[in-house]
Parts: structure tokens; sequence; C-alpha cells
């Protein structure tokens, strides 16, 4: 398995109840076919410019581990979320 850490902005104006929905559901995409490691939240943080004309964004990182298609139906599922504004995701090399 390999080492991955998603990172992914949720927009600002949810509640709080639909912010953490959307960090468990993004959860639960990875523990379906891996395994979920560390879960930061950053929480809101200013935006290098604007995105759909917000200025704040609410982030959030999770290192998690999976095989190779894990990352292509996370990037899928995360890119036609209403909630989440943008993500990116990196495979972290062991060094």
């Amino acid at each position: 398995m390999t080492k991955y850490e998603v990172m992914f902005i949720i927009n600002p104006t949810l509640e709080d109840e639909k912010k953490d929905a959307t960090v468990e559901t993004v959860k639960e995409i990875i523990a379906a076919d891996g395994v979920v490691g560390e879960v930061d939240v950053w929480g809101m943080r200013k935006l290098a410019y604007p995105i759909q004309k917000l200025n704040d964004g609410y982030y959030v990182v999770i290192n998690f581990e999976g095989n190779a298609t894990l990352p292509k139906e996370l990037d899928r599922r995360l890119r036609i979320s209403d909630n989440v504004m943008r993500h990116i995701i990196v495979a972290k090399d062991e060094k």
C-alpha cells in the first residue's frame, strides 16, 4: 500500500455540522479501500486568491494508505462534491 496525503478546502459558508459531515464522508471513502491515518483540521484560513468570490476556506489534511485506484476514486468524488472548493492528493515518498 502506498502512503498518500489529501488536502481539501471546504466552503466556509457551510454550517459546522456540514463541514464535519464532509470530513467524515472523505474518511469513509478512504476507509472503504484503504487505511485512514492522521486527520489534521486546520480550520479557517485566508485563501491566496478568491475562489467562488470567497476569501476564506476551511482546510483539512488527511494522511492515508491505499492502493493505486483509491486516489483516482477519491479525486472523482471530491471533484463532484459541492462542499469542497479545491483539493489535492499527493503520494508521499519514503525517505
